[in-house]
């Protein structure tokens, strides 16, 4: 448990402002890659970058360090939102749209697009539940909760080679089926 984790999320919560700003300085540069894979434009990932900011800061009094360290809560509030936004946005048609315009500005998504695009990334999802336990430990540690490997080799007390291993096969896989299922 960090206290230090526990403090700074308590003076977020107390809108204490050089908190929220070195909550922002240590974890953006992580969200927004998160963010930039998952949304369509670099805008929206922007936006969704601030808006994943606000809902944190409104939260902040909820993060308990005995639960989780303040990574994976800052990850999996993250990850969260952006399946929401994207979600939302495969169901609610543009602004352009609504005002006449059919094709939309060309960064904005379709609806259609968004659709198939929570459709790839929950297919993505199924398919690295469907690998062997330590490849898809390994992924979602580090793809999807932000860890380092040595973190994940630290973590499962397991060699730092083995982790490395095991995330080139569990991509490997992820690659081969993306492949067959695209061939179908």
């Amino acid at each position: 448990m960090s206290q230090q984790d526990w403090t700074l999320m308590q003076r977020v919560a107390a809108d204490d402002e050089a908190a929220v700003a070195e909550l922002y300085d240590r974890f953006a540069s992580l969200v927004f890659k998160v963010a930039r894979q998952l949304m369509p434009t670099r805008a929206d990932a922007e936006e969704a970058v601030q808006e994943v900011f606000i809902r944190l800061w409104q939260t902040a009094d909820r993060y308990d360090p005995r639960r989780a360290r303040l990574v994976t809560w800052v990850m999996l509030i993250a990850r969260r939102h952006l399946i929401d936004r994207l979600r939302r946005q495969a169901v609610r048609p543009s602004e352009s749209a609504i005002e006449g315009d059919p094709a939309g500005p060309a960064s904005d998504i379709s609806p259609e697009r968004a659709s198939q695009d929570l459709e790839r990334n929950t297919a993505l999802r199924r398919r690295i539940a469907e690998l062997p336990e330590l490849q898809r430990i390994v992924i979602e540690r580090s793809y999807l909760q932000g860890y380092t490997l040595r973190e994940v080799s630290e973590q499962l007390g397991a060699p730092l080679g083995t982790i490395k291993s095991a995330l080139s096969r569990g991509l490997g896989r992820l690659r081969e089926k993306a492949r067959s299922d695209w061939a179908m």
